[in-house]
């Protein structure tokens, strides 16, 4: 049926969508490996994410996990990383690796008529990293020459910071380093970190794109015989011991015309019930770019160019985070007008409008978020590791519906109290 051009067509809202999660299908490989897979896209290709309990959170001795992360293909017992470098380039194909506060992950993404090729060297580096001496090296040199120029930005510094404010400087998320642990670094550190949490290591496979009809076969004769699985998955119990002092001041380059500020509190994890009512409050109130503190701070004021409200994604505790950079001579006032948005959202009803404005932003984010199978594959990824199903997902379409404007000041009062709160700017 052609379609009538003469009449424009009818404007839908974002919350009327009926928004689907595809599911995904999961085996498990002979050595006990959960594999998790998304098989759709048009194209012809394929990501493969291995993810180990392998963060920061396990280690005894500062920055190991994240520098075994990083030099895991920098060489093993067959190749150099030249040649390891080479070898997927040659194929089109881009390997990374990331470290994170629980778990560390390999990443490929490749055509997939290359992933059985692919697949062996990617075992290679789970099982015949060696680390070799010159790469340490030249991974300490670099480390310590980056952090020196960061240590110079205001902004790195208040990051740093406000989460040892929050969490206590023993504590993973609130931990930072120094130029002393990158020097205190030794092979045989990385080795033990690296077969204890790799070799041997608690792993999981998240595969999703155009997938080859024997991807179960492929994965299972590739990963399947590595020796995964043989440590306890009893994550350490790590006490938050926050700052007793609330506010901070600190000047980090007298001659600084710009200023970091960071303003939080901590906060439930997603398993609480008012995590997803709240993260509706939290755009309303800084998530975007209509969002309050962006239209008062940014638009009306001018003191920023940007300002953002969020609540960090992390498994165990977290933390409600407003984070900006404004000009030194605004920061208090910048300040000021952080406090007084608040107060406008404990005292006065949110009017339609602005909520519905809001309510079609996220879900229209959502959509966004969901467009391919990397992208729906990512947020299952991020819903496995936090122990949480697909109800979660419609739970958090039905919240942002239909949560109302009393229901969110009533948050307001419980959350955005400025007491609660850690103040810090930074010069």
């Amino acid at each position: 049926m052609t379609p009538d051009r003469t009449k424009e067509p009818a404007i839908i809202d974002a919350v009327e969508f009926d928004v689907k999660l595809k599911p995904y299908e999961s085996f498990v490989l002979d050595n006990g490996t959960n594999v998790y897979s998304i098989n759709a896209g048009a194209e012809e290709v394929v990501m493969l994410e291995l993810v180990f309990y392998a963060g920061n959170w396990y280690e005894d001795k500062n920055i190991v996990a994240a520098t075994t992360n990083h030099l895991l293909k920098n060489g093993t017992s067959n190749k150099n990383a030249f040649a390891i470098n080479e070898f997927f380039e040659f194929y089109g194909a881009f390997l990374s690796r990331s470290c994170f506060n629980e778990t560390a992950t390999i990443t490929l993404h490749c055509l997939n008529k290359h992933l059985s090729t692919l697949l062996p060297v990617v075992a290679e580096l789970i099982t015949e990293a060696i680390f070799p001496e010159d790469e340490l090296a030249i991974y300490q040199q670099n480390q310590k020459q980056r952090l020196e120029v960061n240590l110079k930005k205001c902004d790195f510094v208040a990051n740093r910071f406000i989460d040892e404010y929050i969490y206590g400087l023993e504590h993973p998320y609130g931990k930072y380093t120094t130029a002393g642990d990158f020097n205190a670094l030794s092979k045989q550190d990385l080795t033990s970190f690296y077969d204890q949490y790799y070799t041997h290591g608690n792993c999981m496979v998240f595969v999703a794109g155009k997938l080859p009809k024997d991807v179960q076969e492929l994965l299972n004769n590739a990963l399947g015989k590595l020796p995964f699985n043989q440590q306890s998955n009893t994550i350490k119990n790590i006490k938050q011991v926050p700052a007793t002092t609330k506010k901070y001041r600190i000047t980090n380059d007298a001659e600084g015309v710009q200023a970091a500020i960071r303003i939080a509190r901590p906060f439930p994890n997603r398993h609480h019930p008012d995590f997803q009512k709240v993260q509706v409050l939290n755009n309303l109130f800084g998530g975007f770019f209509g969002s309050r503190l962006m239209s008062n701070i940014r638009e009306d004021k001018g003191y920023t160019y940007g300002i953002h409200s969020y609540i960090q994604n992390h498994i165990h505790d977290t933390a409600w985070l407003i984070s900006t950079e404004a000009g030194r001579d605004v920061a208090e006032a910048t300040i000021t007008e952080v406090y007084k948005e608040m107060a406008l959202l404990r005292d006065e009803q949110i009017d339609s409008e602005e909520l519905d404005l809001v309510r079609n932003y996220m879900i229209g984010s959502l959509l966004g978020d969901l467009d391919g199978p990397f992208q729906i594959m990512a947020r299952w990824k991020n819903y496995i590791l936090n122990n949480v199903d697909s109800s979660y997902f419609y739970n958090s379409l039905q919240t942002i519906r239909t949560v109302s404007s009393e229901e969110l000041q009533e948050l307001a009062k419980r959350y955005l109290n400025p007491a609660d709160f850690y103040e810090l700017l930074v010069i």
